[in-house]
Order: C-alpha cells, then sequence, then structure tokens
C-alpha cells in the first residue's frame, strides 16, 4: 500500500507561504506557514497532520483489537496531542499523548491490554520517535 501527499512552498521561512494536498482531496492546497506552525494563526502545519493520523491510527489498530478480543458494539473517540520541543539547532517531535474514551460490551481490563497493544503497534507509534502516552477511559 502506497499513499501520497504533497507540499509547495514559496518564499523565505518566516514570510513565505505554502499549501498541502492529500491523495485523497481531504487536504487540496491547503494553507500553512511559519505563523500557522508557531504563532496559532489559521491554517494548517505538519504537527496537527502528525497527531490527526496518529489519532486515527490508534483508533483504527484498537478496533481492530477489540473485535479480535470478542469486544462488541464499540465507539472509540481519540485525540493525540503531538509536542515539539526546541532541540539543539531545530526542533523535535518530542511526545504524542494519545487521550482516549471507549464504549463497548465486554471486559474493561481486557480492553485496557487491547489498548496498551494498540498504542504500541499501530504504524504511526511505530514510526515516530518519541514518548507516546495513553490516557483511556472505558465506559
Amino acid at each position: 500500500m502506497r499513499k501520497h501527499a504533497s507540499a509547495h512552498w514559496e518564499g523565505p521561512i518566516k514570510e513565505g507561504k505554502g499549501t498541502i494536498s492529500t491523495q485523497s482531496g481531504a487536504l487540496d492546497a491547503q494553507p500553512y506557514g511559519f505563523n500557522t506552525r508557531f504563532e496559532d494563526k489559521p491554517g494548517s502545519n505538519p504537527e496537527e497532520l502528525i497527531a490527526a493520523a496518529h489519532a486515527a491510527c490508534f483508533s483504527m489498530a484498537f478496533s481492530l483489537g477489540l473485535g479480535e478480543a470478542g469486544i462488541t458494539d464499540v465507539e472509540i473517540d481519540t485525540k493525540a496531542v503531538v509536542s515539539m520541543d526546541k532541540e539543539g539547532d531545530g526542533f523535535a517531535i518530542k511526545s504524542s499523548a494519545l487521550t482516549t474514551t471507549v464504549k463497548g460490551k465486554g471486559d474493561a481490563d481486557k480492553i485496557r491490554e487491547v489498548a496498551e497493544g494498540a498504542k504500541a503497534g499501530c504504524p504511526i507509534s511505530k514510526v515516530l520517535d518519541c514518548e507516546i502516552t495513553l490516557d483511556l477511559t472505558v465506559n
């Protein structure tokens, strides 16, 4: 399986601007720039895209594991917060904090076990070189 996205950039880092597009069309020339990344201006940024990918990937891996464990009537809501900090002369993503609420019919301890497996085993978790935490609420 291969998926793609693209970015276009014009100008110097602080005054420049760019657009991000995805194969699916979910993002189509979505603006991004220094101000959307570091100054909370409207637009996208790479870190929120990583957070979205992590939340979605974890939720899907969690769903798969729950199904295999016999947990039924599953609903999963996940938020990922990616933290980027200064490191040396640049920046690095230092953590991704997953906060998940799950509803399902089955053993709560088994649900927690499956969640930990999904946290470690989802493909986005595997690619991130940072601390990954999970705050899980089982309803």
